[in-house]
C-alpha cells in the first residue's frame, strides 16, 4: 500500500512539533532543528602568530569546515574578547564555547595542570602525547577540569622550548639572583626557588615588558616565535634548550555543558580537528625553528648557548622538588603525581635505545 505524501509544509511543520516534544521529554531534538550553533573561540594568543594563533585559526576553520555547517567558529586573539590570562574562566562561565591556550597558565588555580601542558625537567612532546593518550594522562585530565566545568584536548605542541633572552650572561646561578624573569607555570616556581623572580606576562606583552625593563629576561617558545617578537632587538644571549619546557602541549578546552550536549558526531569533529592539530603545530614548530635559527645567527649576529652544566644540575634538582610537592595538594593530585612519575620512569629507560640514542649516535 503506497504511503500518503506528507505536504513540504506539513513536514516541516510536524519536525518542528515532533523536535519541540523530545526537548520537553529530556532528549536533545534532532540535528535539523538545532540549527547553526556559533562559538567564540578565545585564545591566549597574539592574532595570526606564527604556530599559536595560525593553528587556533585552523582548528576553528576545521571545525566550522568539518561540521558541515552545523558549527561556526568565529576566533578571537588574546585580548579582543577577553584577556589572554582570562580564557579559563571565559570558557568555563560560557563567555566563550571553547578557547586556544596552554594548561601550565591556570596553575594558580590548581598546580596540577601543568602536568597537561609542560612541567620543568618532564617530558618532549612525543612522551607526553603517548601518556595522555595511553597513560592515563587524559582520563586525569578529565577530572580536574570536569570539576571546574571544562573538557579539554591536547591541541598542539610547541617541542623543546629555548631557555630564553637574557640582559646579561649567566655562568651560575647566582646569576639568576634578583633577576625579573617572564616565566609561566611551575617553571615560574623554580626561578623564584633559584633566587630570581618569576613575572607572569602574556605573549603579546613579552617585547614591551623586556623593552621597559619590567623584566630582565624572557622566555616563549623558540627561534620561530622569537625572532617574531623580535627578542633578539633587545636582548642578545640567548640560551637553550630550557629546563622548563622540554615539550610544551597546548590545549582546546571546551564549555562541559556543551561537550555533553554534543552528538557523537560532532564531539568526533572536535577530537579529530584537535589532533590533527597537535601534530602539524608540532612538525610545523620543528621546521619554523629551525630556519629561524639560522636566520638568527647568519642575519642577527645572534650566537645561541647552552646553560652551564652547574645551573642545569641545580635547575633539575629544584625542578623535581617542585613538581613532587604537587602530589600533596589533594587526592587527585597524588594520582596525576603517580601516573606522570610512572611514566616518566619507563620512557626515560626507553629513550636511549630510541630517540636519544639515535640522535647521539648522530652527532658522534
Amino acid at each position: 500500500m503506497a504511503r500518503a505524501r506528507l505536504p513540504r509544509r506539513g513536514f516541516l511543520k510536524a519536525a518542528a512539533v515532533g523536535a519541540a516534544a523530545a526537548t520537553a521529554s529530556g532528549f536533545p531534538a534532532p540535528a535539523i532543528s538545532q540549527g547553526l550553533q556559533r562559538w567564540k573561540m578565545a585564545t591566549a594568543w597574539p592574532k595570526n602568530f606564527p604556530g599559536l594563533g595560525t593553528g587556533a585559526r585552523r582548528i576553528a576553520d576545521a571545525i566550522t569546515r568539518m561540521s558541515g555547517g552545523r558549527i561556526e567558529v568565529k576566533l578571537f586573539a588574546g585580548g579582543e574578547l577577553v584577556p589572554a590570562f582570562e580564557v579559563f574562566d571565559a570558557v568555563r562561565q560560557g563567555t566563550a564555547e571553547v578557547g586556544h591556550t596552554a594548561a601550565a597558565y591556570w596553575t594558580g588555580k590548581n598546580k596540577s595542570f601543568a602536568f597537561f601542558a609542560v612541567v620543568p625537567a618532564g617530558l618532549i612532546a612525543q612522551e607526553h602525547n603517548a601518556w595522555m593518550e595511553y597513560g592515563g594522562g587524559q582520563e586525569l585530565w578529565d577530572e580536574m577540569y570536569g570539576a571546574y566545568g571544562l573538557k579539554a584536548f591536547p591541541a598542539g605542541n610547541t617541542g623543546t622550548q629555548m631557555g630564553g633572552w637574557f640582559n646579561k650572561e649567566i655562568n651560575g646561578m647566582a646569576d639568576f639572583d634578583g633577576l625579573r624573569m617572564r616565566i609561566p607555570g611551575l617553571a615560574g616556581e623554580v626561578i623564584n626557588r633559584a633566587g630570581g623572580i618569576s613575572v607572569s606576562v602574556p605573549g603579546a606583552e613579552i617585547m614591551t615588558s623586556l623593552q621597559s625593563g619590567v623584566v630582565d629576561a624572557v622566555e616563549f617558545a623558540g627561534p620561530w616565535t622569537d625572532l617574531a617578537f623580535g627578542l633578539h632587538k633587545v636582548a642578545k644571549y640567548y640560551y637553550g634548550p630550557g629546563f622548563h619546557e622540554p615539550g610544551a602541549s597546548l590545549e582546546l578546552m571546551i564549555n562541559a555543558e556543551l561537550w555533553d550536549s554534543l552528538d557523537h558526531e560532532l564531539k568526533a569533529v572536535v577530537r579529530h580537528a584537535c589532533a590533527s592539530e597537535n601534530q602539524r603545530i608540532l612538525s610545523e614548530f620543528t621546521a619554523g625553528n629551525a630556519a629561524s635559527l639560522q636566520a638568527l645567527i647568519h642575519k642577527h649576529g645572534i650566537t645561541p648557548r647552552p646553560f652551564p652544566d652547574d645551573v642545569v644540575s641545580a635547575m633539575r634538582a629544584i625542578s623535581n622538588e617542585v613538581i613532587a610537592e604537587t602530589a600533596a595538594e589533594g587526592d587527585v593530585n597524588r594520582r596525576v603525581w603517580e601516573s606522570w612519575s610512572k611514566f616518566r620512569d619507563q620512557v626515560t629507560a626507553l629513550a636511549p635505545f630510541t630517540e636519544q640514542g639515535a640522535l647521539n649516535q648522530r652527532d658522534m
